[in-house]
């Protein structure tokens, strides 16, 4: 036998190992692996719809959610069997905790309070944040939301020193100066019609582009518009299951178009980052915002406090989406709710009008602001940013009698918790502001783990009270100028794009004071 024929057998050998060890891992990834966890499972009572081949569950799920959201719903604050139809109606058939598969992956539903509280509050590092891929990766890459370890202990470290107490003051005038522009441009819509959502999207990416970035909603509008795209694509594909590997033969268009943005917002952000490099050598210090302690951990010495570039850009990044989309979607859902409810409105602008007069909103004020915060506290209770938090389990371990297996994603739909009946009382489903009158703890009868619009624990998110604070400014400065009534031409049609928004916008009427 020649040299060549030999190598050409050893070749062919070569592939077909490999092409069996493939094979095997597939088998054992999308068969006998989900079996194993389903059996596991069941042998400790935790039931729920069975796996089915490679796609799971997501075939039901989507059709649950497609009869659910092909049209608008009725004026209601009840909006889990909406958006969630899936996990409202298995929670009623197999009980508190139940699992169900994305596709191969198994996910345990839990909302049992001492599970939940104990995930959260987990000081071993068991329950993590699960890694992410696809879409997901490319909005988020490996910045603050997404990071684990010491590399999230190192970046939760810069993002609390850029939203301590006093930076937080420190940005209550650029938050009034985009607030005003915003008004200005209100004035064109006194007595008319106005959709609010698409105002307050522009005006919180003012708002932490000035505050957080050190430039104007222009200079950034270009990164905004990208990564708005990028969470189209996200939203678009988040129920699509596909086959292991295949990504690496064959790539959609919105593969290939989310490459280009992703490739495109690096490009950009980092020309930011290389223009604050420059104040260095101007005024002595990259700045005292998010992108100069970035910047400055970019170019620290010390490699144990040192970011790559990577990391800086993915923080930019979850920072650019996360503090305005959050806030966007906290101001909308409470005009309407305001909108709705008159006399809580009444209630809020007498607060206001109190504390503030015909001013402009001081941190002082802001900090002594009641009812403002109970209207926001509800709001969130009923019209979370997001329905759900999820974990993977780290490696084999015990929650309360459970044993579960690793790698494991445990879902905590918040949502569920938000209107549960024997949490809140009979009018769980209703705007009550005032069941917050004593505080989260009273309302919650001292149990954090019912109430999670920003999370709990040491992962929950750090520009709460930024987002809290822009929020109160934005209302206060409306309250003072305007009363608004809801517009006929509202459609209630709450939708999950990436965090909880308004299909159709939401239509209010501008009375001017």
């Amino acid at each position: 036998m020649g040299v060549l024929e030999t190598i050409t057998i050893l070749l062919s050998c070569s592939l077909c190992l490999y092409l069996l060890f493939f094979l095997i891992r597939f088998l054992q990834r999308i068969w006998w692996t989900p079996i194993r966890i389903q059996r596991v499972m069941n042998s400790q009572g935790i039931k729920g719809p069975s796996y089915r081949l490679i796609h799971g569950n997501m075939k039901e799920i989507l059709n649950m959610k497609t009869a659910t959201m092909s049209k608008p719903m009725g004026l209601s604050h009840n909006i889990f069997p909406r958006l969630d139809p899936h996990q409202q109606s298995w929670l009623n058939i197999y009980g508190k905790n139940f699992l169900m598969w994305h596709g191969p992956q198994a996910q345990l539903v839990i909302t049992e309070l001492e599970y939940v509280k104990e995930v959260l509050n987990d000081k071993e590092n068991i329950y993590v944040k699960g890694g992410i891929e696809g879409f997901l990766k490319k909005l988020l890459g490996d910045g603050l939301p997404t990071s684990k370890g010491e590399k999230w202990a190192k970046q939760r470290k810069l993002a609390n020193h850029a939203f301590y107490a006093e930076s937080l003051k420190n940005m209550v005038p650029a938050m009034i100066e985009s607030v005003e522009m915003m008004l200005e441009r209100w004035k064109h819509h006194e007595g008319k019609e106005i959709e609010v959502f698409e105002e307050f999207r522009v005006l919180t990416s003012e708002v932490i582009s000035r505050t957080a970035f050190g430039s104007s909603y222009l200079e950034g509008e270009v990164i905004f518009e990208m990564l708005i795209k990028m969470v189209s694509l996200f939203s678009r594909n988040m129920l699509k299951i596909r086959l292991p590997g295949l990504s690496l033969f064959w790539k959609s268009s919105d593969d290939i178009e989310s490459n280009k943005l992703e490739r495109e917002i690096r490009d950009s952000i980092t020309r930011i980052i290389r223009k604050r490099e420059n104040v260095l050598k101007e005024e002595g210090n990259f700045g005292t915002d998010l992108l100069g302690l970035l910047v400055e951990a970019y170019n620290d010495e010390d490699g144990k406090n040192r970011l790559t570039l990577e990391e800086v850009v993915d923080n930019c990044k979850a920072f650019y989406i996360a503090g305005h989309e959050t806030t966007t979607s906290l101001l909308s859902w409470t005009i309407l709710l305001l909108a709705i409810d008159t006399d809580w409105q009444d209630k809020v602008r007498k607060e206001v009008l109190e504390l503030f007069g015909d001013q402009n909103p001081n941190a002082e004020g802001i900090a002594r602001m009641k009812k403002m915060t109970m209207v926001i506290n509800e709001t969130l209770r009923l019209y979370a940013p997001a329905t759900g938090l999820t974990r993977k389990v780290e490696w084999e371990s015990k929650l309360g009698r459970l044993v579960l297996p690793a790698n494991l994603t445990l879902v905590i739909p918040t949502m569920s918790l938000h209107i549960d009946p024997l949490i809140w009382g009979e009018d769980a489903h209703l705007f009550n502001p005032e069941r917050f009158s004593g505080g989260v703890a009273k309302a919650t009868n001292n149990n954090p783990a019912v109430y999670l619009p920003f999370g709990l624990g040491p992962r929950s998110y750090v520009g709460l009270n930024f987002a809290i604070n822009e929020a109160k400014i934005a209302l206060s400065m409306i309250l003072q100028r305007y009363a608004f009534t809801l517009s006929p031409t509202y459609i209630h049609s709450p939708i999950l794009h990436f965090t909880l928004r308004p299909e159709h916008g939401i239509q209010v009427v501008l009375h001017p004071l």
